[in-house]
């Protein structure tokens, strides 16, 4: 990290999700996602696409931030049609994140930069 900034780059194929159904799999889903989340994705009918992308952007928090951290201590929502991000474990709240999220039919990417205050 550099003068307390990091930025975090993932990019998913949609087919890992595709090829995993939700109501055949939800187990692999819980594990990943939180309930909040998974009802998101599951409100549009390419809910695929919308997993590959809260997976990529979860994926480019821990990158930003170089540290350990569970998927499902990351939550992913949508302010504005803008992403958010928001650590549950108290000791990552001291970090900040601006997201972006971008998925067509193959391929979701997410792109994070955080701030350690």
């Amino acid at each position: 990290m550099i003068e307390n900034f990091g930025i975090g780059i993932d990019i998913v194929n949609v087919t890992r999700f595709k090829k995993i159904p939700y109501l055949s799999k939800p187990g692999f889903y819980k594990k990943i996602f939180l309930p909040s989340e998974i009802n998101y994705c599951m409100r549009y009918r390419n809910s695929y696409e919308h997993f590959a992308g809260k997976f990529a952007i979860k994926e480019a928090v821990i990158k930003s931030i170089d540290e350990k951290l569970s998927p499902l201590k990351i939550k992913t929502s949508h302010a504005n049609s803008k992403p958010k991000v928001e650590i549950l474990d108290k000791k990552f709240r001291k970090f900040v994140f601006i997201a972006s999220i971008s998925h067509d039919e193959n391929y979701a990417i997410g792109v994070v930069i955080s701030q350690k205050l």
